[in-house]
């Protein structure tokens, strides 16, 4: 199988979520798995096609040529550099417009999301076609990652789909976060380069996810718990008809980790190594944890950690209003996050008024957010809904038992001890109100016992947890492909 990703994001060239780390991790995989270097399924590398930002480095070894692709807003023909290289074990293919795509921002800026995001997605997707149309062989998967793909697999069944190369290609879009579709507005849909009559918008414009969730031949999401979800109305966000109209062409694989990069026996930033076969050098993180926080490494009272996006999506207002009582319980809190700080008032107020037990650092720090993986006795993570969610694996492979909301992938990769205690990896609560989470953590303080049984236990069965994606999720991925060719072959 020949296969190509079209995304918006990748690890370590663009990036704003998760998707960026799963489109990198997942490519990587897939050529150790299923190399054809080694008996794989897979034809070469997976080609990764992702626009050249601004902020995107390109690598010196990279090859830059032209393609000329018709402009999406119909006025002739541009002229868009295809900048190529081998790294990281995939094929990167950047599309380099300087108009669309050397600004500021990804998406948007400041004033919001940027008003022709339907053209600049449309040229993304329109050019990458047309360089897999030029290849000496045609992909067999086209991978689409999120709404910012979906033009093409409108492209392939509209202006494609007597082209050789691109008309039989089978189609699997990936949906990382239901919650944005990619919505522009009726009068912007022509700049997507569809074509006359290609689709139909709405009064308010056209759904792009909602359109390829329609005309893809397999829709998945990133963990099976989620796509159960995903299929309500609580959690759909509008898509659920269309998802439950896939029937069994709708389905859950569970993101992985890359355990390469993850790895307390390695990992520079911390002060010290350790494994699941010894744990000792975990309190030395401990202590420099605390130390750098500006707390007492010596009190023994638990240090609970959050890290990410300062949303009510993860839950950080939960946080922000349980913190009294967590005080009050003996805990101490650390959160790292970057975003909109209107959610974390409280907490910056706790932090100011006792910053011997509360430190709120309101910023991106990749080495801050290890030390704290590994330093804090347990790992927060209060989501809303959570399609995946990589924290809570990290957390559990650092020793650092999760306390989550028991939704979404979240429920699909910690078990809870309380209900399960031999074996139990972390602690649930159902309900997403702060009370439901104080009393998780009141649970959590119940196991807190460093060096009794129960405890090491405990973390023990989190660090033997295999999260590695060459284990399962990269062979899914695999026989998902070959089942979507399976599926349009019979079309």
């Amino acid at each position: 199988m020949r296969v190509a990703f079209l995304a918006a994001e990748c690890e370590p060239w663009a990036k704003t979520g998760g998707l960026a780390d799963v489109v990198d991790a997942l490519a990587r995989a897939l050529g150790q798995v299923g190399g054809a270097g080694r008996g794989g399924p897979l034809d070469g590398p997976v080609d990764v096609f992702l626009p050249r930002y601004r902020s995107v480095p390109v690598p010196a070894s990279a090859v830059t040529r032209q393609l000329q692709v018709p402009d999406p807003r119909g006025s002739g023909v541009l002229t868009v550099g295809l900048v190529e290289t081998e790294t990281h074990g995939y094929r990167l293919r950047l599309v380099d417009h300087p108009p669309a795509f050397d600004r500021e921002g990804l998406y948007g800026d400041a004033a919001g999301d940027y008003p022709d995001n339907a053209w600049r997605f449309g040229l993304f997707c329109r050019a990458a076609l047309e360089a897999l149309r030029t290849d000496p062989a045609p992909p067999d998967v086209l991978h689409l990652h999120d709404w910012h793909a979906a033009p093409a697999v409108l492209l392939r069944d509209g202006l494609l789909r007597s082209d050789r190369a691109i008309g039989a290609a089978a189609v699997l879009l990936t949906v990382h976060n239901l919650a944005y579709h990619g919505w522009p507005p009726a009068a912007r849909v022509p700049d997507l380069g569809l074509g006359a009559g290609a689709v139909a918008p709405d009064a308010d414009g056209l759904d792009l996810l909602a359109a390829g969730i329609e005309r893809a031949e397999l829709v998945n999401t990133v963990s099976p718990g989620f796509a159960a979800e995903a299929r309500t109305p609580a959690y759909g966000m509008g898509l659920d008809e269309h998802l439950r109209a896939k029937g069994d062409r709708f389905f859950g694989i569970l993101n992985g980790l890359d355990t390469d990069l993850w790895d307390p026996a390695t990992d520079s930033a911390l002060s010290a190594p350790y494994s699941r076969a010894d744990r000792s050098g975990k309190a030395s993180c401990r202590a420099a944890l605390l130390t750098e926080l500006g707390m007492d490494a010596g009190n023994s009272a638990p240090l609970l950690a959050m890290i990410g996006r300062l949303d009510p999506q993860k839950g950080f207002d939960l946080l922000s209003e349980a913190a009294p009582d967590l005080l009050e319980l003996g805990f101490r809190l650390a959160v790292l996050g970057s975003g909109t700080a209107d959610h974390v008032g409280p907490l910056r107020r706790l932090a100011a008024e006792r910053g011997d037990r509360v430190a709120l650092l309101e910023r991106f720090d990749r080495d801050l957010a290890r030390r704290l993986y590994a330093g804090a006795d347990g790992f927060l993570m209060p989501s809303r809904f959570e399609p995946c969610g990589t924290g809570q694996m990290i957390a559990l492979r650092y020793g650092t038992p999760p306390i989550v909301r028991a939704t979404g992938g979240l429920r699909d990769t910690v078990v809870d001890a309380v209900t399960d205690p031999a074996n139990g990896t972390g602690f649930w609560f159902e309900e997403p109100t702060a009370a439901a989470l104080v009393q998780a953590c009141d649970r959590f303080m119940d196991w807190f016992a460093p060096g009794a049984p129960r405890w090491e236990g405990l973390l023990d069965r989190g660090m033997a947890v295999d999260f590695d994606w060459r284990t399962r999720s990269a062979p899914a991925y695999l026989e998902a492909y070959r089942r979507t060719i399976e599926i349009r072959s019979l079309r």
